[in-house]
């Protein structure tokens, strides 16, 4: 086992007993199939509540997009998220010429799955905010990838924006039925479609 083997299963470890990690599918079974998972984003824990949450089999092949300025500012940080994680890297400052997709496009031709927040930021509301264009795109080059919807619940409170230190509380991440999009189907409306899949999964009462 190689020090990031070891390090990713301290990691799924210590998720789970402060949040639980708990992962309900309910639209679908976690089976090792090509998906884009795309999910509330309230938390700098959620993609790894979603990485905690999957079957030990799917983590080494579904991998998180990360802030390339934030995530390689520190030797451990880097590393956590290269060896650990092997996170996609996106830059949030790109030239004219750059296509903020190529790196997702990248993993996705390579057979990897992806974690997406398609707020883009996070947030502190309840709901999510609108989703940008990128889960379209992504639609639209990768057919035959499954889009999954998830709901993140609890996690804001487990560490909230601009905490640093967790707070033992019970999260859940619940897995939905596949997003599909239809021919000529317009933008907006796929992404709104998208945003409200995400939002029905949100458990009742909440």
């Amino acid at each position: 086992m190689t020090r990031a083997d070891a390090m990713g299963m301290l990691i799924s470890f210590i998720a789970r007993l402060i949040t639980g990690a708990q992962g309900h599918w309910k639209g679908c079974p976690p089976k090792a199939e090509q998906r884009i998972y795309f999910a509330n984003h309230q938390s700098h824990l959620d993609w790894v509540l979603i990485w905690a949450a999957l079957p030990s089999e799917l983590r080494a092949t579904t991998r998180p997009i990360a802030a390339r300025d934030y995530w390689t500012a520190g030797p451990f940080k880097h590393w956590l998220t290269r060896e650990v994680f092997h996170a996609v890297y996106v830059s949030r400052q790109r030239s004219d010429d750059q296509d903020p997709l190529e790196p997702l496009a990248e993993a996705l031709q390579q057979g990897d799955s992806l974690v997406i927040f398609p707020e883009g930021t996070r947030s502190n509301k309840g709901q999510p905010q609108p989703f940008k264009s990128g889960l379209y795109h992504l639609a639209e080059q990768f057919p035959q990838v499954q889009l999954i919807p998830a709901w993140i619940d609890n996690v804001q409170r487990v560490m909230p924006k601009g905490e640093v230190v967790p707070v033992p509380i019970l999260c859940t991440v619940t897995f939905g039925a596949p997003v599909t999009l239809s021919p000529g189907e317009d933008k907006r409306a796929f992404l709104d479609r998208a945003r409200d899949a995400v939002i029905a999964l949100e458990p009742a009462g909440r």
